[in-house]
């Protein structure tokens, strides 16, 4: 599945990461979104099983995710990564 929200190297984004009914906003930069090879999605094609793997830089850190696909519009990508939520949609700021 593509990504529809378009996604551009130099971009500034807004992170949005929910947990147990708690919400935390960050901006990040170098967002990537690339899809696991089949293999890679977990034993025999799981329905919790990461479908994406998300890097992106937070305060010049590097983080990775792998996580599963639960909103894809053109304005922002939710994925489930174990417990948390992850929502990334274009930022305003510009850094």
């Amino acid at each position: 599945m593509s990504i529809r929200m378009p996604l551009k190297f130099v971009g500034s984004y807004k992170v949005i990461t929910r947990q147990g009914g708690a919400e935390k906003q960050e901006f990040c930069q170098k967002l990537a979104m690339t899809p696991l090879a089949r293999q890679d999605q977990g034993a025999g094609g799981e329905e919790n099983s990461p479908t994406h793997q998300i890097t992106y830089f937070c305060f010049g850190c590097r983080r990775v995710l792998e996580g599963r696909i639960k909103e894809n519009l053109d304005d922002r990508v939710v994925f489930q990564v174990d417990e948390r939520e992850y929502e990334f949609r274009p930022s305003a700021k510009g850094c």
